[in-house]
């Protein structure tokens, strides 16, 4: 199927002038004014909820392995898992995943 240069464009336009209301809405209309406890307090659960949503799909379902459950990468997601709630931080978490992520794809290449 062929996509048209010109709609892909609108599209992105589109998409742009989309993505600009969203934000002036909340920035621009109510970025001056405090906000309500209750709506800061619910706001700082939205990283806690983006990760997850975006993890899981990459690792149980990867587009590497064709959507099948690769389990390297479920020991990655479970070591990075372990290690951020062991330490609290952050970096040493991606980190430790990370090797495991690296290291157990590269035992998998060999064997």
């Amino acid at each position: 199927m062929a996509v048209d240069a010109m709609l892909v464009w609108t599209v992105i336009v589109i998409l742009a002038v989309g993505t600009f209301l969203i934000r002036f809405s909340f920035l621009g209309l109510i970025g001056d004014r405090p906000l309500p406890p209750i709506v800061v307090r619910l706001l700082r659960f939205t990283p806690v909820a983006v990760l997850p949503a975006l993890v899981a799909p990459q690792v149980l379902w990867p587009n590497a392995t064709n959507g099948q459950t690769d389990p390297v990468r479920l020991l990655a997601a479970l070591t990075t898992l372990a290690v951020g709630m062991m330490t609290r931080k952050v970096l040493p978490a991606i980190v430790a995943g990370s090797a495991v992520l690296i290291i157990g794809l590269q035992l998998s290449a060999v064997g």
